[in-house]
């Protein structure tokens, strides 16, 4: 089977969270015309995550539910890139803070010729809602680290929602290193590296105050992630390969 629009929901305790989301999801997918498929790779939950999704699979036949032993948001959206059947990928956060139907924003025929759409907080037109300012600080401090050393021209590369050609995905990712919170960044610099485009979609997003992100202890990680990323750039980790 194959279809037009893959989603990856990586869901790691997310018991109370999930329901929602995918009532939410399927509600969308059921007024569009393409064909479609949801992908919620439940990874080392300790709550009863794997069996809600289970429970959803047994309604949705476009619903596939994969369990993964090893923790880490970013080896659970390798698995559903990886299961991915879809013409295009996109890459959803379960927490649903971008609504639904602004999928549409990163999909032909609203955005034509693009390899790779991020979702935006800082492009030109987007709104945040209820975000508290000590959040946006620090993400605007990592951020311009970002662009110091990694990536130069992106405003905004951790917004949990990205839209990836199913064939790009497939490249890049390949070349992961990286499993925590930075997988992303790392991702979107080995797409410019081997020399596709990318573009940020300016969207509404809504602070979830239950966000699983700590800003002093996943700073320093992802800090640490970006000099990684440096030091395998400069070994040629990421030079394109046969």
């Amino acid at each position: 089977m194959s279809a037009f629009l893959s989603i990856v929901i990586p869901a790691h305790n997310e018991e109370s969270r999930l329901p929602g989301t995918l009532e939410q999801v399927f509600a969308f997918l059921k007024k569009q015309t393409f064909s479609s498929e949801v992908i919620v790779v439940e990874n080392g939950s300790s709550d009863r995550t794997f069996e809600i999704a289970q429970k959803y699979a047994k309604q949705h036949a476009n619903l596939r539910v994969i369990q993964n032993d090893w923790r880490g948001k970013g080896r659970a959206i390798q698995r559903g890139v990886k299961e991915a059947l879809g013409g295009y990928v996109f890459l959803c956060d379960a927490d649903l803070s971008m609504p639904i139907d602004e999928i549409s924003k990163f999909l032909p025929p609203q955005l034509q010729n693009v390899d790779i759409a991020i979702a935006s907080r800082e492009a030109p037109g987007a709104v945040r809602y209820n975000e508290p300012y000590y959040r946006h600080f620090t993400g605007r401090v990592f951020n311009t680290l970002i662009r110091l050393l990694v990536l130069h021209n992106l405003q905004d590369t951790q917004c949990g929602f990205k839209c990836i050609r199913a064939e790009v995905a497939r490249d890049i990712f390949r070349y992961q290193t990286l499993t925590g919170w930075a997988f992303d960044v790392e991702l979107l610099f080995i797409a410019h590296r081997h020399g596709y485009n990318i573009v940020e979609v300016p969207i509404n997003w809504y602070y979830n105050a239950d966000s699983k992100i700590s800003v002093f202890r996943d700073s320093l990680r992802m800090f640490l992630d970006l000099l990684a990323i440096r030091r395998n750039a400069w070994r040629g980790l990421y030079d394109p390969k046969p």
